[in-house]
């Protein structure tokens, strides 16, 4: 995905899509890792996606199509944010609007915390997982929480009864994407 640079819509620094995805939350899912973290937690696992530069611009259609094509095709349920820190894209209200005018939920990872987050982004999130990630308070017992400090917070009750995906012991499923010159793997905090 790339974007045209004489548009005017919305437009997103992507660090990767997977299409389809069952690591990062409840039901199969969209994941979108954003690029650029201000946080530099110690410890973080997403280090590559922390630097503040151009990684892949994509536009708000590109995403709400390949959101539309992977429920129509692999029958998402959903999307997950995650990053590097998806609250310093700019206009990620308008995507997270567009995502659930899709009826799909959203599920987002932020080093903030979600009463620092913006009325306009809250209103479209049906779960946050907040809080910066602390290397010496790493949590063991709970799937893709790094740290104790960090909380599920349920804004809409669409995942309220699968809130133990989360705080239920870690399991030992994590899925590998086999590239080219390297592999990626998805679903361990750590």
């Amino acid at each position: 995905m790339t974007l045209n640079s004489n548009s005017t819509e919305p437009i997103y620094n992507v660090a990767s899509v997977k299409l389809c995805t069952e690591a990062l939350g409840p039901y199969k899912r969209m994941a979108i890792w954003f690029q650029g973290c201000t946080f530099n937690c110690r410890g973080c696992c997403n280090p590559e996606l922390q630097p503040l530069e151009p990684r892949n611009l994509v536009s708000l259609t590109e995403l709400l199509d390949s959101a539309q094509k992977s429920k129509a095709d692999n029958g998402i349920e959903g999307v997950t944010f995650i990053g590097g820190e998806p609250t310093l894209q700019r206009n990620l209200s308008v995507l997270a609007k567009g995502i659930k005018d899709l009826g799909l939920g959203i599920l987002m990872f932020t080093g903030r915390d979600v009463e620092d987050l913006q009325k306009d982004l809250i209103e479209h999130l049906d779960l946050v997982i907040d809080g910066r990630f602390e290397v010496e308070d790493r949590d063991y017992e709970r799937n893709l929480i790094g740290s104790h400090n960090q909380r599920i917070i349920n804004l809409s009750g669409r995942y309220a009864d699968h809130i133990d995906w989360f705080t239920k012991t870690r399991s030992d499923y994590i899925e590998v994407d086999i590239l080219d010159d390297s592999f990626i793997t998805n679903g361990s905090a750590f």
